[in-house]
């Protein structure tokens, strides 16, 4: 079986993550230019959200990290992997299917659920319209989910990072067209006047739809030239799948506590106007490195920690662990400085453009702010998580999930009479921070694969000095460049030139303090 290389694997990933979120961005861009923070902009945010909601229950979260442990070590071992992952594909698959019939009939109660705020005005028919094309989606991905979880487990992970880019080329495409002027305001029951934007909502929601079968293509094809030749057939419960029902119950009671969360966060932004747009533009911005880092770490650490462990490999387990949180936090603390530092630059220039407009900036902005603060926390989560998946400890995550769950209730549903609708930022981020503790506590039970070595402890106060200095330097260099993010003519440049600045700096720094080598990329990129 082909080994899995972490450094490279974790490039290969993050690269493709990189293009992935960059689309995303122009995306996000290009919708808050045509449609602001207005009702179609909200409608449709909400209306994707949910099966991308239910896909990080379903797929990412209960499923593949019960799945690609399970499968990982039957390719180990040479125990009838391709077996098992047919039937788990037509048990998924069965499951998938009555559920997005369900929520199209229930589709009104699923949107008053997450958005109750919205249930008074235009905005709520329209989330429904949205929702019924949208939520078809979650089917094509979850099993795109399976094929992927596949694909990593056989250390082939450039079909699976290179999905999600084929959902945001369509999207950019479909907004192409609106920009054309080839769609026109209409008019929608219960509004008084036609709603400017509503034929791009409406062909962005099928845009997404036609995404989700792109994507499963791409990687059923991918899995079938790398020799896992899966094929649907008539649903049977094996030992094997009540086994991986067994140990995929407490992930997906877990998948359910972190989308109670996010119901949270949206039920209290949909009671102040346009916040639900400036959280997902802010949540746009802070994922970025959060995908390339975090997201890239966590696909290649989950199956390379369950063979190693099957394989009895502890020290080659403890040492996986260490890089993976060594590269989080030497790519992710000065990231999470910038977000603090300059969150009013980067969305001003990003986002402020057509109906995105400066109140929308500043909103924004803060939210921005408030997730960096918690961005390493978000990253640290997914190289603490695999530790727990990969030896098909799905309980006590779970347990840390309903904790956390709290925290970020109080906080969020407590503070919105206060603070208004960044109270939902604040309880994601401090509830991130509880989760990590609750990991790492959990976590020194495992022994010796779960402790950190002399080369990671040595490193960490060297990566958060040169993190210090790119701060000062970024922040000096954004007060000097402040008259030129206004400018249309330069302020892309300028932007380009602020990151660059700061980028060369912490480079510069980490050289000089030790806290990383640029050969350990050098390797990585040519391996």
């Amino acid at each position: 079986m082909k080994p899995i290389r972490l450094l490279s694997s974790i490039f290969t990933v993050g690269i493709w993550t990189l293009l992935s979120r960059i689309l995303g961005f122009v995306r996000d861009v290009m919708i808050a230019a045509a449609l602001g923070a207005g009702p179609v902009a909200e409608a449709f945010l909400i209306a994707f959200s949910l099966p991308n909601m239910f896909r990080r229950f379903f797929a990412e979260g209960a499923f593949n990290m019960a799945f690609v442990p399970m499968f990982s070590k039957r390719l180990e071992t040479g125990e009838g992997a391709e077996d098992f992952a047919r039937d788990a594909l037509s048990g998924l698959a069965t499951i998938l299917i009555v559920f997005t019939v369900l929520a199209q009939i229930f589709m009104p109660a699923l949107v008053y659920a997450i958005a109750s705020g919205f249930a008074e005005d235009v905005r709520f028919g329209l989330t429904v319209d949205f929702g019924r094309i949208t939520f078809v989606y979650i089917l094509f991905i979850s099993l795109a989910a399976l094929f992927s979880g596949v694909l990593n487990a056989m250390g082939r992970f450039a079909a699976a990072a290179a999905a999600p880019v084929l959902l945001n080329v369509i999207l950019v495409s479909v907004l192409l067209v609106a920009q054309a002027g080839w769609f026109s305001e209409t008019v929608v029951v219960g509004a008084p006047e036609p709603v400017p934007g509503l034929h791009t909502g409406t062909m962005l929601a099928w845009g997404a739809a036609i995404a989700g079968i792109a994507q499963l293509a791409l990687v059923w094809i991918a899995a079938d030239r790398a020799g896992m030749k899966l094929r649907p057939r008539r649903p049977r419960m094996t030992p094997e799948l009540k086994r991986l029902a067994i140990i995929a119950a407490p992930a997906a009671l877990a998948g359910g506590v972190v989308q109670i969360n996010l119901l949270v966060g949206r039920q209290v932004a949909s009671f102040f106007d346009g916040a639900i747009a400036w959280l997902n533009y802010a949540d746009r911005l802070y994922q970025l490195p959060l995908g390339v880092v975090g997201i890239a770490i966590g696909v290649v650490l989950l199956p390379d920690l369950s063979r190693r462990l099957g394989a009895g490999d502890t020290a080659g387990g403890r040492d996986a662990f260490n890089r993976a949180c060594e590269i989080s936090l030497a790519l992710t603390i000065p990231a999470a400085v910038a977000l603090v530092l300059i969150p009013i630059p980067l969305v001003d220039v990003l986002f402020r453009r057509g109906a995105f407009d400066a109140d929308d900036t500043a909103a924004t902005a803060l939210a921005v702010a408030v997730y960096g603060l918690g961005l390493p926390a978000f990253v640290m989560q997914k190289t603490l998580q695999p530790l727990f998946f990969a030896r098909e400890d799905t309980k006590r995550p779970f347990y840390y999930a309903v904790a956390a769950m709290v925290v970020n209730a109080a906080l969020a549903i407590g503070l919105a009479g206060t603070l208004g609708y960044i109270a939902a930022a604040i309880g994601t981020t401090i509830a991130g921070w509880a989760m990590v503790v609750l990991l790492w506590r959990g976590a020194r039970s495992m022994g010796e694969a779960a402790t950190l070595d002399a080369r990671f402890r040595r490193r960490f106060w060297r990566i958060l000095a040169a993190s210090g200095v790119m701060g000062v330097v970024l922040w000096a260099a954004s007060v000097t460049m402040t008259p030129f993010f206004g400018m249309d003519g330069v302020r892309y440049a300028a932007l380009a030139i602020l990151v660059a600045v700061g980028m060369i700096s912490y480079a510069l720094a980490g050289q000089l303090f030790g806290a990383f080598r640029l050969s350990d990329f050098r390797r990585a990129v040519r391996r």
